[in-house]
């Protein structure tokens, strides 16, 4: 059987699981999104803890992630929880980055001149600093998403959703006549979502970035 003819005879599952796989990234890149732009406000105006937060994060990502979700099923068994928890934790890295690089390289005068016209704490950060912040926090997703597109195949092996299990059944069945055009297909997808999802954040950017920041 071609590749073109196991695409045709396995379109529908082939479908459920890329749009398994693109859920679960989103909804995890969500989580880690709201937690890294909270850690980031938190910490990027103490250089001790802006280190300790960024510090932290990366030591989570040099988890091997089979040994993040092997260590995860004992804790919250098999399927959707261990591929949410080691995914949010895989993501925050470059929003927590991001951020707090973002936040500290906001021009000090413009937060001056909001203090001096009366804003609140609370509205600068608001009004003012996380909007100019937006740009590299915006990056930092971009990279997470494309970390986590890769990543969340490894779900696969703890039964979690996704595009992972196309891969994980081909590898199984190596040597069999249609054990390549799984892998092969479980590849190609991953990396069309993955296209997919950093256009939405080009858009995203050009919608929600004044011409002159992107400058």
């Amino acid at each position: 059987m071609s590749f073109w003819e196991y695409l045709g005879s396995r379109h529908q599952q082939l479908l459920a699981d890329a749009y398994q796989h693109a859920s679960a990234v989103f909804q995890c890149m969500v989580v880690a999104t709201v937690i890294g732009v909270v850690v980031g406000v938190v910490t990027y105006r103490s250089e001790w803890a802006g280190s300790l937060a960024t510090t932290t994060t990366a030591t989570l990502l040099t988890i091997p992630s089979l040994a993040m979700i092997g260590l995860l099923i004992p804790i919250v068994g098999l399927g959707v929880p261990p591929t949410v928890i080691a995914l949010t934790l895989y993501g925050l890295l470059p929003i927590v980055r991001n951020s707090i690089v973002g936040l500290r390289g906001v021009d000090p005068s413009l937060v001056d001149a909001a203090t001096g016209i009366g804003m609140s704490r609370l509205a600068r950060l608001l009004r003012v600093e996380l909007p100019l912040a937006w740009p590299p926090i915006l990056t930092g997703i971009r990279v997470s998403t494309q970390m986590l597109m890769g990543i969340a195949a490894i779900a696969a092996y703890a039964s979690g959703p996704g595009l992972g299990n196309e891969i994980f059944r081909g590898i199984a069945s190596l040597g069999s006549k249609n054990a390549l055009n799984q892998v092969l297909a479980g590849t190609l997808g991953i990396i069309v979502l993955a296209l997919l999802f950093d256009a939405a954040y080009v858009l995203i950017g050009r919608l929600t970035i004044p011409r002159g920041i992107r400058a």
